[in-house]
């Protein structure tokens, strides 16, 4: 900063800014120190236990049933860590604030080890992404609204589903990527016109904002679920799956530290996944303001929706507000439509970026269920982030079934009401309804997961088949994904200057070529074509947008 020729003052004033968040940080740290000895200590005690109705059930394997000394009562305290030598008092009295007190019951229900372990399986495991009509055993859990939660196994019965080998990583990068400082961007942008500031491909990842869109469809097999649900007659194990899809879209922002690229006026992106049996397809369909459409479709169900955001800057934080509805309607008719919830960006100029999604979402039916999920917002000294938390209730308002859980790790659902708790864990019977996947053993400077590094890969038969307006051929993006940095910075900055000519042509009456827009509601539908002039190789009428242009 004295480089730079800031007075003495602004510099105080840093690093005060400094040293207060520095001392929120060591606080917080505090905590999650106080968290971690405290959960190593319950964990400790639950693997006795666990290990101890193990061997009782080894041993009872001959056909006697063993009556272990394992209740459901000890079993659910010890996941909290009460009986913990290790439970410090300030996490006690966090417990107390927060979700009443703590009692421990003495009415304990004694239990066999077999049935402990048929319960902990069916929590831990995670629902099969394949899901030919092959239905298994279920777990059934009573809920106050009358009808049975039946959490049934589907898995693939026939195993056609096509093995296609895709990336696991991204190329090696063929240059060293120079640290840019965004402080300095800003200093030098002082004064000038910012629509005409182009920010370098450093803060880019490489994948558009269509590329994104279909990012949310990384566990798609939980659509396919819920129409197999639905097929077998039930309605709530259907709308817990869509709700778990919803919020599934988010689990792979965290720590996320780089933007997409803004999609050009007619840019578009495909994505045809037999092995997942879904297809997907997105155009940019308006500029100002800046509209994506979308849709796909999967086994027994179909997805579309439009979407812009509205922003606010904050100084240090952005704030992201998502408008448009989101369908899902299945082959049966039943239809779930919602709205994305608030984002928000911080340290935007100091410190680590991060982000948090918070706000109300809700889930329309068209039938019998609707659902109301809260993302809860974080605050300063908050030692359970990302909390989601939410219930189910029918067309009466009478609540069928409860969720929790984080949407950066997986959720859960209940018969029980999950309002009063913290996480699954502090609920006896709750089922897994979605765990996040491992993250990639190939890890990038842009935290993509598995799914995301396979998004934007060409092959030579592909780029044959596609049309010169997707994302795979637009030549920043694919620079910044080689690692060739200052030919990326190039063509960012050529195809920005290009991006500034869309107002005129939306404004000389440019249409969508694959969607239509409603005359009563705005919206944008799939007008239908693509896969056909796709299957044809016919691109009649495509621009190449991403080629030179004329200012005239």
């Amino acid at each position: 900063m004295h480089q730079d020729g800031l007075n003495e003052s602004l510099i105080q004033d840093c690093e005060q800014i400094m040293l207060s968040e520095f001392s929120s940080y060591r606080k917080q740290l505090k905590l999650r120190y106080d968290d971690h000895l405290s959960l190593f200590g319950s964990s400790r005690h639950h693997f006795e236990v666990r290990m101890a109705a193990y061997v009782s059930f080894e041993e009872g394997k001959d056909g006697n049933i063993i009556q272990g000394a394992l209740t459901k009562n000890e079993f659910s305290s010890s996941r909290h860590g009460n009986f913990s030598e290790y439970s410090t008092t300030e996490s006690d009295e966090f417990e107390k604030q927060d979700g009443g007190e703590l009692t421990c019951e003495e009415d304990y229900t004694f239990f066999d080890a077999a049935d402990y372990f048929t319960e902990s399986n069916s929590r831990s495991s995670t629902m099969s992404g394949s899901t030919d009509c092959g239905v298994h055993s279920a777990t059934n859990i009573d809920n106050p609204g009358g009808q049975e939660v039946v959490d049934i196994q589907i898995q693939d019965s026939n195993n056609m589903l096509p093995e296609i080998k895709r990336r696991s990583k991204l190329p090696e990068p063929t240059e060293k990527e120079k640290g840019i400082s965004l402080w300095s961007i800003i200093k030098d942008s002082v004064g000038k016109d910012l629509t005409r500031v182009c920010l370098p491909v450093y803060f880019n990842e490489p994948l558009s904002s269509l590329q994104k869109c279909f990012e949310d469809f990384e566990y798609s097999y939980l659509l396919d679920q819920a129409y197999e649900y639905g097929k077998v007659g039930n309605s709530l194990m259907r709308i817990l799956k869509v709700a778990a899809f919803a919020i599934s879209g988010y689990a792979s922002s965290v720590a996320r530290p780089c933007k997409p690229f803004n999609p050009l006026l007619g840019e578009t992106y495909e994505a045809d996944f037999p092995d997942r049996r879904i297809r997907f397809f997105a155009e940019k369909v308006s500029h100002h303001p800046m509209l994506i459409a979308c849709h796909s479709e999967g086994k027994g169900w179909k997805f579309w929706g439009d979407s812009n955001v509205k922003s606010k800057f904050w100084g240090q934080s952005i704030q992201v507000d998502p408008v448009g509805v989101l369908t899902v309607e299945f082959d049966d008719g039943e239809i779930f439509k919602w709205s994305k919830v608030t984002t928000t960006i911080n340290n935007l100029i100091l410190g680590k970026l991060y982000c948090n999604h918070h706000g109300i979402m809700h889930i329309k039916g068209n039938r019998q269920y609707s659902c109301k999920l809260k993302f809860k917002e974080p605050s300063l000294l908050d030692r359970n982030p990302h909390l989601v938390q939410g219930f189910v209730e029918d067309n009466d308002g009478k609540k069928a079934s409860f969720l929790i859980g984080k949407w950066d790790e997986s959720m859960y659902y209940s018969n029980l009401d999950t309002s009063k708790v913290k996480s699954a864990d502090q609920l006896q019977g709750a089922s897994l309804l979605w765990e996040k996947n491992k993250p990639s053993p190939n890890p990038t400077r842009y935290n993509l997961s598995s799914f995301a590094i396979t998004l934007n890969e060409l092959s030579p038969e592909l780029q044959e088949k596609l049309p010169p307006t997707d994302s795979r051929l637009r030549p920043d993006q694919r620079h910044l994904e080689n690692g060739e940095y200052e030919k990326a910075n190039a063509e960012k900055l050529r195809l920005e200057r290009r991006q500034r000519m869309s107002t005129k042509l939306q404004d000389n009456g440019w249409k969508p070529r694959w969607f239509e827009q409603d005359a009563e509601d705005g919206t944008y539908h799939y007008k239908g074509g693509y896969w056909e002039a796709r299957d044809q190789g016919r691109w009649d009428g495509c621009l190449n947008i991403f080629g030179e242009f004329s200012e005239t």
